[in-house]
């Protein structure tokens, strides 16, 4: 019997991705573990093996198609002893027919197509029937409040019949949703977003080229704009002098201890400022275990550790690997562990684990000589740090004028997470450990 391989889901999130390369082409045999593909996501490429053993029949989805759905046909393999000719078939009219006098449903784009249902799941209506709670996401409860839909007439498709975003969607387009009967505030009103069309109207023709968005661009703007919409931004500037803590930075790397690598000798490990910071923010957010949390409609998160972000540039883009477990690492730990993400981000290398969730983040523009700025939260962190540059600044200390190197930062908290005071305590434990960078080596 033909065995179909089809796109994987590479993350939780991941709807679509980019069949980047075949490592193998029909006729040839693979065994279970093999690596048949690579895979292009929005952050990163990845592998994937087979799960079956067999011989490619057909190659559904050739190498260089973007968009492919997860879930989509890519790929035919023909069991052992069987015909290739005849699996390749497979790959055809795989649909099943319709019933006879059946009628034809409208044509349903298949990113909004409804996934199968989880065994024992019960639909939204049914459960609100028996006066049960409505399963749904945040995101769609927000939705539907804003489309006025009565999110309990909606049938979910998410696991265990829980209602996500497509649900409305297809509820609001197909008119299927019945008009919420509990009076809601009315949403503030936004102003239309000018389409393509309006805005390019604004150029000169022949004077400028579109570049179309790749799915990493597209997945940041989505995430951005998801996050500066529901997500109460508040900020907490401090200044911080970082004298005491390049002392130790050079004392640390000049003391490294040689090993041997592929070029010669090199020093085992080289700190960086970013390291030490990395090491503060989990120090501080371990310290302050109120802010080291995520926002659940349902409840708080509190994190038994701290995992902190880093936001890579990378060509096209950012990413942010995450350090875990960083407030029990040493520097050298977490510095060597950065060079590592830091070099497979930038060749798209990373696995999702390596950079989904975490509870903070690290922003860091002072290379770029930038003073100071503000970050956006990337959900479900309730916290990030932007990082300014240090420089040299006149000061006063015991009443007269002195010179320090002082670095500004700072801090975005969720409001929903993190209130004033505790955002206040977060950064001023963080400039203690900045300050005073020995306390983080006891």
């Amino acid at each position: 019997m033909p065995v179909k391989i089809t796109m994987p889901a590479l993350s939780p999130t991941m709807e679509e991705g980019n069949l980047a390369k075949w490592l193998v082409k029909e006729g040839d045999k693979v065994s279970s573990g093999d690596v048949i593909a690579e895979i292009e996501t929005d952050k990163a490429t990845m592998e994937v093996e087979a799960v079956d053993e067999g011989t490619v029949a057909k190659i559904v989805v050739p190498a260089g198609t973007q968009g492919v759905k997860v879930n989509a046909l890519i790929a035919v393999l023909a069991e052992d002893g069987e015909d290739l000719a005849e699996a390749a078939r497979a790959a055809d009219g795989s649909a099943p027919a319709a019933a006879p006098g059946a009628a034809t449903p409208a044509p349903v784009p298949v990113a909004e197509q409804a996934a199968p249902a989880t065994p024992g799941a019960v639909p939204a209506p049914l459960l609100a029937a028996r006066g049960e709670r409505t399963f749904s996401s945040p995101l769609a409860r927000r939705l539907a409040v804003q489309a006025g839909v009565d999110i309990a007439s909606i049938t979910g498709t998410g696991p265990h019949g829980r209602v996500i975003r497509r649900d409305v969607d297809a509820a609001v387009q197909g008119g299927s949703g019945a008009a919420r009967t509990t009076q809601q505030p009315a949403p503030a009103s936004v102003a239309p977003v000018p389409a393509d069309e309006a805005v390019l109207k604004l150029f000169t023709e022949g004077e400028y080229e579109i570049v179309p968005h790749d799915g990493m661009r597209k997945t940041i703007a989505r995430r951005l704009v998801e996050s500066k919409q529901t997500v109460p931004h508040f900020y907490v500037t401090i200044d911080c002098e970082l004298d005491a803590l390049l002392k130790l930075r050079s004392i640390i790397n000049t003391s490294a201890p040689m090993r041997e690598t592929e070029k010669g000798l090199a020093p085992a490990y080289k700190l960086s400022v970013n390291d030490i910071i990395i090491k503060a923010v989990a120090m501080a957010l371990k310290t302050v275990p109120d802010a080291n949390v995520s926002w659940l409609d349902s409840g708080m998160v509190r994190h038994a550790h701290a995992d902190v972000g880093v936001a890579v540039a990378i060509p096209g883009g950012l990413i942010t690997p995450i350090v875990r477990h960083a407030d029990e690492k040493s520097l050298s730990a977490i510095s060597n562990e950065m060079k590592d993400l830091a070099k497979r981000a930038r060749a798209r290398k990373l696995k999702p684990e390596e950079y989904q969730g975490g509870s903070t983040a690290v922003s860091n523009m002072g290379m770029f000589g930038v003073k100071q700025f503000s970050a956006i939260i990337n959900p479900p962190q309730a916290s990030i740090f932007a990082i300014g540059s240090g420089e040299q600044r006149a000061v006063i200390k015991d009443g007269a004028v002195a010179i320090a190197t002082m670095m500004s930062v700072t801090i975005s908290a969720d409001h929903r997470a993190v209130d004033g005071a505790l955002a206040a305590e977060l950064a001023q434990k963080f400039r203690q450990f900045v300050e005073n960078p020995m306390s983080m080596l006891v």
